[in-house]
Parts: structure tokens; sequence; C-alpha cells
């Protein structure tokens, strides 16, 4: 009991930092300091912490901008080194608790920056043989923020935490699209009757649904890559509003290549290093491509609820693999639990573009102040969306069967068909068939022969299913393959 009476009492030893507001008590084995206090009780928004990509990616910039002010001769080589190794630490995976302000914030990301310049600082002093907050070893902000300004290392900072994500997003994709690929080349051969509106339409492959499938993750992976190019872009060196105050000339000019050179990313400085730090508009134009990429699949799990719905009452054509019990009262009910679920992470994205959208339009003057809401949005998008599509690939489409006969009963029962007979019948007499079948029950090839419209060996030839669902054959075409 007295041991853990002296460890609380221990735990509750403070030191005593201050700032422009004034002093404050930080707790003594805290690596934050006054400003990060000020943040946590400041901002009690969401009730979670920076995300860990862009803790690494804040450590990671600032490894290279103590690397680049060392080579300018701003940095001496012993604090540069310690900022360095400080960096690495939290790089791998450490100190991520002493991370502590909320991702929405005030001031433009000001307390996130000021958060790692100080956990970076008492690492540093530590290494240094000194005690946390000895400020006169490493300063917060003459020395780990040194040529640096908020504005410049916050955005700088988002687009490589975005990069990041994105890339486990892609790869993410490329497992949905070979997937759906491998799906395309299973159903090649399985006729089905095609939909618009929800009604019957004329005949598709059920392989051709699966390689449009497949085409929509594609186009969805060349609209990621073209928003991730302008990520490239960065306004470091630019400091407080883009003109590069209090940034050494040498380091200035060698930030993105130092910053190029640790992440393995071809950065570039900004040409308009002024709207490089007014404007955040690519940030809305990941987010717009990582919407598109949602609801494009929320389509697509869309038409997979309804072509496996039923499964006896319904279209009952393929099968999704059954996860769970998808009732509380009712036995043996399964429900498509991993289309819904992609449906409702579509929904949320779709909000979180909202919110990005109304963000980067909101900026004024030289700065937009809004960048950690978007940042908290747009790593929840493309986390969430990352994760959707795993559980996708692998609990749904890798694992969807097909019910042959099905397709083809209903496909026989059609009247969809009939499309096909325009061009040798005319449409008039073509819908007067149609109609004829649907309220009579009688198939619509039954119908042709039985009032010798047409003969048995052209009615076969037209009424091709296989043969309808191949692009590039014509009217004409079809019309001299049955010598009509």
């Amino acid at each position: 009991m007295k041991e853990e009476k002296a460890l609380g009492a221990e735990e509750l030893q403070t030191r005593i930092e201050s700032d422009s507001i004034g002093e404050k008590k930080v707790p003594a084995a805290a690596y934050y300091g006054v400003q990060s206090m000020r943040a946590l009780e400041n901002f009690p928004i969401t009730g979670t912490r920076l995300h860990k990509e862009m803790i690494r990616s804040l450590a990671m910039l600032k490894k290279a901008c103590a690397t680049a002010n060392q080579t300018a001769g701003v940095l001496d080589e012993k604090t540069a080194a310690a900022i360095i190794h400080a960096c690495d630490k939290i790089c791998d995976g450490q100190f991520h608790d002493q991370f502590i302000v909320d991702p929405i914030q005030g001031s433009a990301g000001t307390s996130m920056n000021m958060n790692a310049n100080e956990v970076i600082a008492n690492i540093a002093i530590e290494l240094l043989g000194g005690q946390k907050g000895d400020y006169a070893l490493v300063h917060p902000n003459d020395h780990v923020n040194c040529g640096q300004s908020t504005n410049d290392v916050i955005p700088t900072a988002g687009k490589m935490a975005t990069l990041v994500l994105m890339d486990s997003l892609e790869r993410s994709l490329e497992a949905l699209y070979e997937s759906f690929e491998q799906k395309a080349r299973e159903f090649n051969d399985i006729l089905k009757m095609g939909r618009t509106q929800l009604q019957d339409a004329v005949p598709i492959r059920l392989g051709q649904e699966f390689h449009a499938y497949a085409t929509a993750v594609a186009r969805g992976l060349r609209r990621i890559h073209r928003a991730e190019e302008d990520l490239l872009t960065i306004n470091m060196g630019g400091t407080a509003i883009g003109t590069g105050l209090n940034a050494d000339e040498s380091y200035f000019k060698s930030i993105a290549a130092t910053l190029s050179a640790y992440t393995g990313r071809p950065f570039r400085q900004a040409e308009d290093l002024i709207d490089a730090t007014q404007n955040v508009d690519c940030f809305a134009s990941v987010s717009s491509a990582v919407r598109n990429c949602a609801i494009a699949l929320s389509k697509i799990a869309n038409d997979l609820r309804l072509m496996s719905s039923g499964p006896r009452t319904g279209f009952g054509e393929i099968n999704l693999p059954a996860k769970q019990n998808g009732s509380s009262i009712m036995p043996g009910k399964v429900n498509p639990v991993i289309p819904e679920v992609i449906n409702q992470v579509a929904f949320k994205i779709a909000g979180n573009d909202t919110t990005i959208s109304m963000a980067v339009e909101a900026g004024q003057l030289e700065l937009n102040a809004f960048e950690p809401v978007i940042f908290y949005a747009l790593f929840q998008s493309i986390d969430e969306l990352d994760h959707a599509v795993r559980t996708f690939t692998t609990n749904c489409v890798d694992g969807i069967t097909v019910n042959k006969q099905r397709c083809q009963e209903l496909l026989d029962a059609s009247v969809g068909m009939i499309t096909a007979l325009c061009p040798y019948i005319g449409y008039t007499q073509a819908a007067q068939l149609a109609k004829e079948a649907l309220s009579t029950k009688v198939p619509v090839r039954k119908l042709v022969l039985d009032k010798g419209i047409l003969s048995k060996e052209k009615l076969d030839a037209i009424l091709d299913a296989y043969e309808m669902t191949c692009p590039g054959i014509s009217g004409k075409e079809t019309a001299e393959l049955v010598g009509a």
C-alpha cells in the first residue's frame, strides 16, 4: 500500500513551464510541454489523439529540417544530431503517447506542431544529458522549429501522412480489382437477364457485370493516382505566409530535396509558396477521389445485394458468403452484411467530403486555419475505405458463387429478348408481342413461331443470348448472320 502511495505521489510531481500566456504546471515525467497542456485543456473535441501517421510524418519532417539547418550552419552538429535521433525514435513508434492534443483544434494546427516540437526537444535534451524542460539545451521553437512555421509544417506533414495512407488503400483496391477480374473469368459463360430501372432489359453475361466492377475499381485507382500528384508539391521554406521569413537561404533551397531523400518520395518546393500556403484544394481533390471510389463501390454493393436477394423469393442469381446470423428472431436468416457495411462507409465518406470541401473553401487571405479538421476527416475516409475494401474482397467477393440454373430460368421467362427482334419485325410488332407474352405468360419464342413471324432457324440465330452480349455486332451484321 505504501508503495502504491509513493508511486502516486511520484506521478503527481510537476515542473513549471512558461509561455506568452504565463506559467503552467506540467507533469514532471511528460515529454510534452506547456503549449501541449494548454491545447489539451482547450480542445476536448473528439476524445482521440493525432493519427499515428501524422505523428510519424511530423517527426520525419522535423528530422529533415534539422538536417537542412545543420548543413546550412544554423544548427550545431550536437544539437542537430540529438534532434535527429529523437525524431528517429518517434518514427520507430516510440513516444506516441506523448502526443496528447486533439486532432481538431484551433490555430491552423499550431498545437500539434508545438506538441511535436516539445516532445522532440525533451527527448533530445535527455539524449544530451539534461532534464526535461531544460530548453537552454534544445528549445522547441529556436531549435526544433528552426526556419519553420506551423503554416508550412502542418500542410506538408498532412500531405506526407496522406500519401502513406493512400499507399495502403491502393494495395487494397488492387486486390479487389484482381478479385473482380477473377470472378469475371469464372462467370464469363453465365447468361442472365440484364436490368434497367430494376426491370428486365436485355441479356448480359454475369462475367461482363463483374468485369465492369473491376473496371470501376481501376478507374477509382486512376483518380486517386492523379490526385496524389499534387501532394508532392510542398510549401516548406515558405514559413508563415509563403515569403520565407526567418528561413536560412541554404535551408530554403535544400529542404525539399532533404525531405525527398529521407522519404523516398519526389517532393518539390512549390513555385508559388504564397499560393501553396493560402490554398489547400489539393486535399479536396484527394477527398473527391476517395469519395468517388467509395460511392462506386457502394453501387456495386447494391448490385450484389440485389442479385443475391431472396434467396428463394428474390433474384437469387448469386450467393454471397454466409458470414454471420442475420437476425435475432428469424432462424436461418443470413444478411448481406459485407455489402451493407460498404454502403455505410460510403455514406460516412460522403459526409467527410462535405466537411473537407467546406474547410477548404473557408480559408482567408494568406492561410487556411481549418487544416486540422481537413486531416481528421480525410484520414478517417482513407482508413475506413481501406478497411472496408479489405473486408469486401476477402469476406465477400472472393467467395461469391453463381446459381446458373436460376439465371437461365429468369432469362427464359423474360420478354427482354424481344428487343433483338426489332431490326427484323419492327418496334411496333415487337412491342405487341412483348405485351401479349406478359399477359398470357407464353414465352416470346413460342409466340413468334406459333404466329409464323420468323422461321425457327432465323429465330434461334437472332435470339442467341450469348451473341446478344457481344459488343460490336450490329443489327445489319446480325441480319447477314441469319440470312434475313
